[in-house]
């Protein structure tokens, strides 16, 4: 149940998860099905939804990939000294 209009952070990682999976399931189906654009659309939709959750859950809780470890909150390279995500929660997304 989202708190205050905002998913739980098991919530969004579920929420990863998942759409993690369609896009994955549609570059596999992709890969032999090139021309399908219902597919093509399909997985355009979903690593959108996927980019956003990553990003929203990077902006909580630290980034869960490389690519969403805008790590602005310090001048060195020190994305991977965030909390894992199954360590204990620490408040916001930068220490």
């Amino acid at each position: 149940m989202p708190v205050n209009g905002r998913m739980t952070r098991e919530q969004l990682l579920n929420r990863i998860n998942q759409v993690s999976f369609a896009v994955d399931e549609m570059i596999l189906f992709l890969d032999t099905h090139p021309d399908n654009e219902e597919a093509r659309a399909y997985f355009e939709e979903k690593s959108a939804l996927r980019n956003e959750a990553l990003e929203e859950y990077a902006k909580l809780y630290g980034p869960l990939t490389i690519d969403t470890a805008n790590d602005t909150c310090s001048r060195s390279w020190e994305w991977v000294q965030q909390p894992w995500p199954w360590e204990l929660p620490l408040k916001g997304g930068c220490r």
